[in-house]
């Protein structure tokens, strides 16, 4: 089934999605990496749309998603709470998640906080957010403001038509063209000159706070929802087999599966993705 576009108004900005499946199906939310879009998963939804109800949302700041209102950040922990709101706006009271690296770990957190609303927790490429060591913690806040400081000075790059854009998004991402062009697609807007991304630039700030290893580690025990991890092999460098091996020993009913590929893999290659979700789902029966 071809995706259909969506809006969700919620209390404090308007999203876009796209949504696959028949509505009578278990509901399951996917969110996308950063600087991603709802796009990301155009490929793997359909593969799944026979046993899930798929909304794919484009993040705040990202896709053809309202941008988060002047003078706010762009806390990770934020879309925890858009999430939710999405899901309220849907109706669905309870749901599964899929999250792909930011969208991962953002699915981890809400599936910790909230156990009582997710039924299983997907996640592919990401078990958790990125941390920081408590002894840089002044340093990453200064960098943060600094960097928000600076930030009227900035000047957005303007592409003189989409096939420049996908080739600076394949370049950057080693995707490939048809990945590339997925991304693109959903993540440009027309502006003097020719087109720039349609994602908020504020986006790119360095965060002002990290949570420490220790603190996720916590929070990730709080995962009560089977979950399985797929993991890209070679691993991606923020992604180190020491530090995934100790954040999955915290999570109780846990899966993984490693599969060939890069960071983007339910993008460029999403059947084995896809028969990992459904063999994995035949498993596993929520309580």
């Amino acid at each position: 089934m071809a995706g259909r576009e969506l809006e969700l108004a919620l209390p404090h900005l308007r999203l876009a999605a796209r949504a696959f499946g028949d509505p009578a199906l278990p509901p399951l939310l996917a969110l996308h990496g950063w600087l991603d879009n709802a796009a990301s998963f155009d490929r793997l939804a359909p593969l799944l749309d026979d046993a899930f109800h798929v909304v794919a949302l484009d993040l705040p700041g990202h896709g053809r998603s309202d941008w988060r209102p002047p003078g706010t950040w762009y806390h990770y922990i934020d879309y925890v709470s858009d999430a939710l709101a999405a899901a309220d706006a849907l109706g669905w009271s309870r749901f599964n998640l899929l999250g792909h690296s930011l969208g991962g770990a953002v699915a981890s957190v809400l599936a910790a906080a909230c156990p009582e609303r997710v039924d299983r927790l997907l996640l592919i490429e990401a078990l958790g957010p990125l941390t920081g060591a408590a002894d840089q913690t002044l340093t990453q806040l200064r960098r943060g403001l600094e960097q928000r400081e600076a930030f009227a000075e900035k000047v957005l790059r303007v592409f003189a038509n989409p096939v420049a854009a996908v080739a600076a998004r394949r370049e950057a991402n080693g995707l490939s063209d048809a990945a590339a062009a997925a991304l693109v697609e959903r993540g440009l807007r027309p502006v003097p000159g020719g087109y720039s991304w349609s994602s908020d630039p504020r986006l790119t700030l360095a965060s002002p706070v990290r949570y420490t290893e220790e603190q996720i580690l916590s929070v990730l025990r709080g995962i009560a929802a089977p979950t399985l991890l797929v993991l890209a092999e070679p691993p991606a460098p923020f992604l180190a087999a020491e530090l995934m091996d100790r954040r999955i020993a915290q999570v109780a009913r846990i899966a993984v599966r490693r599969l060939p590929g890069s960071h983007h893999l339910h993008l460029e290659d999403p059947l084995p993705v896809a028969t990992a979700i459904r063999e994995f789902v035949g498993r596993s029966v929520p309580e």
